[in-house]
Parts: C-alpha cells; structure tokens; sequence
C-alpha cells in the first residue's frame, strides 16, 4: 500500500545544498564541558575496574543533563543540516578502550543504542577483514568505497541516529560524504514528479544474512515516506538489486527508471559535501534522511595501523 507522496519542495534548513552553505560549517561543534564533567569521573571509575564499555550505563539524569548539554547538536540533527562533526577526544590523553568508553557515553546523551545485528552487537567495529560484498559481506568489513546510502535500510525500525568515531585512519582514502535526502527528493519533484508514487512504494531489500531462522532473507519497504513533517528515505542500491533477484521478482521498468533517477541525481548534481574525519572526531547523522558514503581506502600493511572506526546506531530519546 503506497504511503502519502511528497509532492512539493521542501525548502527548510535540511533541504542544503553545498551551494547554499558555501564556507559555513554549521556541522562542526565541540564538545560541551558540561559533558566532560559527567565523563571525567565515569572514565577515572572505570580505570580502576575496567569492563567492556557497553555495560557502563548513565542513569535518567545525567542522560537528561548530556542531552541538554548537547541541545545544538540534537537540533541540527534533527532540523537543521543533519550531521554532526564532533571534536573530539584527545588521543593522546585517552587509550582507544577508554575512547570507546566516551564515546559510548556520549551516545547514550544523544540517544538510545541499539543493537546493530543479530548477535545483538551495540557497539559495531568497521574495519576491513577481507571480506568481499559481492559474496555478501556488509560494507563495512570491507575497504570497498560504499554508494550513498542510510544504514540498516532493511531493518522494521533503522536507527534514527548513526555515529562513527575514528579510532584509527587508513594509509589513504576513506573520506566521508553527506548529502540531504531533502534536496534529491526536492530535484525529483522539479524534474521527475511522475516518478515519486514509484518510489513511495515497496522495493525488496537484502537483508545480508541478518536473519533469525526461518525469517526472510529480504524485506519489502519503500524507497521514501512522508509522515507530513518529517521525509525518510531508505536506500542502498545494492540492497535493493540483491533482493529482488533473492525473491526472483525482477524490478519493473518504472522501478527501474525511478532508481536510476536518484542515481542520476547523486552523481551528477553535486549535491554532497566530503570530509576527513580525525582521529578522535564522532561524526553523527539523521539515519532518516542524511544519506552517506565513504571513499574506498588502502590500508596500513602493519594490522596495528589499520583503520578502525566504532559505529553507534541510536534510537532519539524522548
């Protein structure tokens, strides 16, 4: 059953265009001392007993006191450009256990986490293994460069917040691209309005193996839904090609044409902008409607060196 089409531009803060932002950077925030004050002391107490960062919980009030500390970025996030470069841990002052410590910590301010597969992994390396996507692997155990795309894109309920925090960089390459689902869809709308009803129907998506037995390998959702205040999109191409032919149901011809309009946006409007993140930087995104890719990269031949980035899926908090 299609969803109600957005049929006009949506022509707000996150419908952005690198054009538009020119030389701003309404991304780049640091973080907050009244952060640090509750940090600080979880990361002393953990010194002294060590665990796996994921079982260090932050109770009601200091998420509330995170969550107000951070209300910029939840802001942006939520209404404004949509991602957020957050600087940053020092690296220097702070192992990459006690790292991932802060970082857990501010995701829990920011949002809910949320278990990332079927193992129930809350706290997701994304590192290169050897694997190969073409045999099924996710991309990200893979050096391969990933096409735009929103994370979890098969799941009932994705992630309403992604977050990526660099551990370590690759030898070259691995550079971060975002760009608004606002402004592809408000491109479709001026170019290819007969084309949206398509699109706000469903598509068959590979799920990569993260199945329970018995489940189906794919799941069937639409490219876009409007809720009459907020637009989501999901989408990774790929995805969407593997699970048709999982299910043997080939894709129409207007299914066909539909995604190759978005492709033919992203590649040729320019509509995305691209970074580095430092090491010790938290990059975190609209899951809804922020689409993003990373370049492919050679790694370090030493595995000491290789990159490693953690990735929090979060859930908005109340």
């Amino acid at each position: 059953m299609p969803t109600k089409v957005l049929e006009q531009r949506v022509d707000d803060e996150r419908a952005w265009t690198p054009a538009m932002m020119g030389q701003k950077r309404p991304w780049r925030f640091d973080l907050d001392q009244r952060c640090w004050d509750l940090i600080d002391p979880i990361v002393e107490a953990w010194r002294q007993n060590p665990q796996p960062a994921t079982q260090v919980s932050l109770d009601e009030t200091q998420c509330q006191s995170g969550k107000e500390a951070l209300a910029d970025v939840i802001r942006v996030l939520d209404a404004g450009v949509g991602f957020v470069l957050l600087d940053g841990i020092p690296l220097d002052r702070y192992s990459h256990q006690e790292a991932a410590l802060i970082y857990w910590l501010v995701g829990q301010m920011i949002g809910r986490p949320i278990q990332q597969n079927v193992k129930g992994t809350l706290l997701y390396d994304v590192r290169d293994v050897g694997a190969d996507h073409t045999k099924g692997a996710r991309f990200s155990v893979t050096n391969a460069g990933t096409p735009f795309h929103t994370d979890g894109a098969f799941y009932q309920n994705p992630a309403d917040y992604v977050a990526l925090l660099n551990l370590r960089p690759a030898r070259s390459g691995g550079k971060s691209q975002m760009l608004s689902a606002y402004s592809l869809h408000n491109r479709l709308v001026d170019r290819s309005p007969e084309l949206l009803e398509t699109l706000y129907q469903g598509f068959h998506f590979d799920r990569r193996g993260e199945i329970k037995e018995g489940e189906s390998p794919t799941s069937e959702h639409p490219v876009f839904n409007w809720d009459g205040a907020e637009l989501t999109m999901r989408y990774l191409s790929y995805y969407i090609h593997e699970g048709h032919n999982q299910t043997g149901l080939a894709l129409s011809e207007a299914q066909q044409v539909s995604l190759q309009a978005i492709e033919d946006v992203m590649d040729q409007d320019n509509l995305f902008v691209e970074f580095t993140v430092q090491p010790g930087q938290m990059l975190f995104c609209n899951n809804h409607w922020i689409l993003h890719s990373r370049s492919g990269y050679q790694d370090h031949d030493d595995p000491d060196l290789r990159r490693h980035y953690l990735r929090l899926w979060l859930w908005r908090r109340p």
